[in-house]
């Protein structure tokens, strides 16, 4: 296959924009999660959060000094916009916020996922060689060209995470419009008696999958380049304002400057111009496009494989939550649950019951009792607690009722099986969480 194309030279302006308006976003992710007490909600106030399984080291950034991690964040994306030691500010800010993001899960969004990819392909795209402070101290040389691939990457990329979007949408429960309803349902103070409106619950359905399936072909593809940008402003102001989730639709308007013609972002941003459009070719040596082409392959495949782990389980994933996380299953499902545990030890007559809404704060708590592999995690925790203060034969028994999408409450998590002696398996699904009788 012939990938010369991907060494077209291009006008270095988008790319320099892209790294400034995300650095900038990136320094708000960092500095507004402590203003807006995010911080002290999920990593300071708990106590211990659920790290992804497996990174229980990670309860090291539990506690005050996840301030000082998040005001890094703040100061690495300053530096990337600034293009300030840029590739050490990409490294800093890649590690905390890996730190932070397989940290806890309480709060688990698919933007948080998307900017750890978003932060690999800054580490590998030279963003830095125009409108930076690198630049202009001669630690690179300064370019006003860059490759086309350098672009193409986080294209390609958005272009995935969109597909998976849409498709993942085409579900009876969205299809039907019940779970737009019940999202919908709690809005009514700012959409007013259209939250109920069965034509605008439907709208917004299949509005969200069109849009999904549709948008980035149609920034892509210059005809529709305009009204593409038009509607995604639209789409993505609704969802910040109604339904608050945080920085992604901002983070998507962002990489719109990467779509649009390199001469009218260089005009709007910077009102100077190339002496002469970008030609030709800009061909790394054998062994550097060779590792450049291995080293994406590898990052594009993964992109394309894990969306599909939800498809090797059995049952849905929106009950069990097997394969629910990286693949880009976006406000899908609304779930609410109950929860409790009973410690149990025959040797020395314990029988005690656990009642998480009293012992952690409520959002965990809510969203520990919809999340089999949270209760799991919190069950090993209970096992190692009472282990401690002389229990070291404890069992861990949980009685759940869930609701998925508003159906009525069922028992997600077998009741009679022991989880404090149930060993958790990454690629194989779990006997004890129970199958929905109606998926």
């Amino acid at each position: 296959m012939n990938t010369d194309f991907l060494f077209r030279k291009v006008d270095a302006a988008p790319l320099a924009v892209f790294r400034i308006l995300m650095g900038i976003l990136m320094a708000c992710e960092g500095f507004g999660a402590i203003l807006t007490g995010w911080v002290t909600n999920n990593f300071v106030t708990p106590g211990f959060t659920f790290n992804f399984i497996g990174l229980d080291f990670l309860q090291v950034i539990v506690g005050p000094q996840a301030y000082v991690i998040y005001a890094g964040l703040g100061f690495f994306g300053i530096g990337i916009a600034l293009g300030y030691r840029y590739r050490a500010m990409v490294v800093g800010y890649t590690i905390l916020w890996a730190a932070v993001y397989f940290g806890q899960k309480t709060s688990y969004n698919n933007h948080y996922y998307l900017l750890l990819l978003l932060c690999f392909l800054f580490f590998i795209v030279p963003a830095h060689h125009y409108v930076s402070l690198d630049a202009r101290a001669g630690r690179v040389a300064s370019s006003e060209t860059v490759p086309y691939w350098t672009k193409f990457v986080f294209k390609f990329l958005l272009l995935i995470v969109y597909l998976y979007a849409a498709f993942a949408k085409i579900y009876p429960d969205w299809l039907s419009g019940r779970t737009v309803a019940l999202f919908l349902s709690s809005k009514s103070d700012l959409l007013g008696p259209l939250s109920t409106q069965e034509w605008f619950i439907m709208l917004v359905s299949y509005g969200g999958i069109f849009f999904d399936m549709l948008v980035i072909p149609a920034l892509w593809y210059k005809p529709t380049r305009k009204a593409a940008f038009v509607v995604s402003i639209f789409f993505h102001l609704f969802n910040s304002i109604v339904f608050q989730i945080g920085i992604f639709p901002y983070m998507m308007l962002i990489t719109s400057v990467l779509y649009f013609d390199e001469a009218l972002i260089r005009k709007i941003f910077f009102r100077n111009r190339i002496s002469e459009p970008p030609t030709g070719y800009s061909l790394p040596n054998g062994r550097k496009k060779t590792t450049l082409f291995m080293v994406l392959s590898v990052f594009f495949v993964l992109q394309f494989l894990l969306p599909l782990r939800p498809h090797f389980y059995p049952g849905s994933s929106h009950w069990t939550e097997e394969g629910h996380r990286l693949s880009w299953h976006m406000m899908l499902r609304s779930k609410s649950g109950i929860v409790t545990f009973s410690a149990k030890d025959e040797t020395t007559g314990l029988n005690e019951r656990i009642f998480p809404e009293r012992v952690m704060p409520a959002k965990m708590a809510r969203t520990m009792g919809t999340r089999p592999d949270m209760i799991w995690q919190y069950a090993q925790r209970l096992q190692r607690e009472f282990s401690l203060k002389g229990h070291p034969n404890v069992q861990i028994f949980v009685k759940s009722s869930v609701s998925l999408n508003g159906r009525p409450y069922q028992p997600m998590i077998d009741p009679s099986v022991d989880l404090a002696a149930e060993p958790w398996s990454h690629f194989e699904s779990h006997q004890w969480i129970l199958p929905h009788p109606d998926l």
